[in-house]
């Protein structure tokens, strides 16, 4: 005869708790990302123009916080 296993059940509510905290780790993530940006775009927007070319980047557009690599 066969048997059969029964798959095993998380308890109750465990998968909403776990959904929920990826949530509000991922807010966490995407805070952290965006301060970085910013800092990093506060700094490079005190620079020359010569001083973004040195580290090979460009200014585009009319914002200080708009930059790209130049090819």
């Amino acid at each position: 005869m066969a048997s059969t296993h029964a798959a095993p059940v998380a308890p109750f509510g465990a998968i909403a708790i776990f959904r929920g905290i990826n949530h509000v780790e991922a807010a966490f993530v995407g805070l952290k990302m965006w301060n970085a940006n910013r800092k990093t775009n506060k700094v490079l927007s005190t620079l020359s123009f010569a001083q973004l070319e040195d580290i090979g980047l460009c200014q585009n557009g009319t914002k200080a916080t708009n930059f790209t690599r130049i090819k």
